[in-house]
Formats: structure tokens, C-alpha cells, sequence
């Protein structure tokens, strides 16, 4: 159990260093402050700091979800949207990622 922790947390971190505008650490903040969210949802919020498409969006959210792992989706029936929400094991390390990439800049 332990050592897919360790692979999340190193995933993690790879994704927030290649952070250069902020977009991605947002997003994950997004998610820290909402317990559910679909993708339309964020892609409302996101364009009132950024100037980004809901494919983009889209597509961030369906990385962090396939290859970090840390979402969880449901979805009612198929005419409503997948909402994802934070697996609650990895808030931790979601925090002290971000933490750390705000710890980093600012030094």
C-alpha cells in the first residue's frame, strides 16, 4: 500500500513541476476546495484567471484522474456529466505538494 503512495506522490510532483503558468496547481486547489465538481464546473471557474478551452480542461482532468490516480469519478446515468471528487487518502499529499511548489517559488 505504501508504495503506490510513493508512485502517487512522485507523479504528483513530476506534474506540479512541469507547473509554469499555475494552471495545473489551480486545478488541483480546485479540487481541495469543492468536494465534487464536474468538468464544466471547473472549466467556469478556471476561465475567470486563465484563458484556456473546456477540451483542455478536460483533458488535465482526465490525466490527473487515469495516470496520478487521485480522482474518483461517478456518474448518475449517461445524460448527466461525470462528477469527480478527491480519493480522500491522497488529500494529504495533494497539500503538501502544493505546499511545496508554493514554498519553492516564493524562496
Amino acid at each position: 500500500m505504501d508504495s503506490i503512495r510513493s508512485k502517487i506522490k512522485r507523479r504528483l510532483q513530476r506534474f506540479i513541476e512541469l507547473d509554469v503558468n499555475g494552471l495545473r496547481s489551480f486545478i488541483l486547489s480546485k479540487f481541495l476546495d469543492t468536494k465534487e465538481i464536474t468538468v464544466d464546473e471547473l472549466h467556469t471557474s478556471i476561465t475567470k484567471k486563465y484563458d484556456i478551452s473546456r477540451s483542455a480542461i478536460a483533458s488535465m482532468v482526465g490525466y490527473i484522474y487515469s495516470k496520478i490516480g487521485v480522482l474518483r469519478s461517478h456518474k448518475e446515468s449517461y445524460k448527466t456529466p461525470i462528477v469527480y471528487s478527491l480519493k480522500e487518502e491522497y488529500v494529504d499529499l495533494i497539500k503538501k505538494a502544493l505546499e511545496s511548489k508554493t514554498s519553492n517559488s516564493a524562496a
